[in-house]
């Protein structure tokens, strides 16, 4: 293993910690509650980029970049109404295509281009496009991966009455608004945020993790009410 599939590794890491990654899987693990969207957004992302590295994928990307700000911005608008809408029983309801993770990840992978996607795509010149793609992928699977089973393994504790899990739920779907709107906008506006995506990035995984941790720090639930 030579060292720019070393760095193709780090930077598929990386990238997985960029603030529309966050807000993408834990905006849809609200929608979509498995523990495998973290993974499967991660491999429709690292297959355009793979693509892209080859190649071969340029045109595919040209076509459909446009639609992936909007695609954050609905995860947003979704996660907002959620918020705002009044509790009641949980109703069978067809999941719209915005919902499924792999199609996400290739979708903002068209229409988020970040310093660390484009460093890869530079090293793709001096290395196998293929095995460079192979490697930013399975960077992005260990974060993104680990970020879609904890979303999903908080809902589910929110879900059955966990106290701190309702209320991490109910703060990460906040920062799930602010963040898709304001990156789905962004983007929109050609505000280019590239060189604050690492702090930006390092800073909301560090406080997404840490309200997860705090989520299952308590085994208190709540009491079913009297009728």
């Amino acid at each position: 293993m030579n060292a720019s599939l070393v760095v193709g590794l780090a930077l598929g890491m990386r990238h997985g910690t960029d603030p529309d990654h966050l807000a993408a899987i834990d905006g849809l693990t609200r929608i979509r509650p498995r523990s495998s969207n973290g993974l499967l957004f991660a491999l429709g992302h690292g297959f355009v980029v793979t693509m892209l590295a080859a190649g071969i994928g340029h045109v595919i990307a040209a076509r459909f970049a446009f639609i992936g700000p909007w695609t954050l911005i609905l995860i947003g608008v979704a996660n907002l109404w959620r918020i705002l809408r009044t509790p009641q029983a949980p109703v069978a309801v067809m999941r719209p295509i915005v919902a499924q993770p792999f199609l996400l990840g290739m979708l903002l992978a068209a229409g988020f281009e970040t310093a660390s996607q484009l460093s890869a795509l530079i090293l793709a010149g001096q290395t196998n496009a293929w095995l460079l793609g192979a490697f930013f992928s399975c960077g992005m699977l260990l974060v993104d991966g680990l970020d879609g089973y904890l979303a999903a393994s908080t809902q589910k504790l929110a879900a059955i009455g966990h106290v701190n899990a309702k209320a991490a739920s109910r703060l990460l779907g906040i920062l799930v608004v602010i963040f898709s709107l304001g990156l789905g906008g962004a983007e929109l506006a050609n505000v280019n945020l590239d060189r604050f995506a690492l702090p930006l990035g390092l800073t909301l995984f560090v406080i997404v993790i840490g309200i997860r941790v705090w989520a299952r720090s308590s085994f208190r639930f709540l009491a079913p009410r009297q009728p």
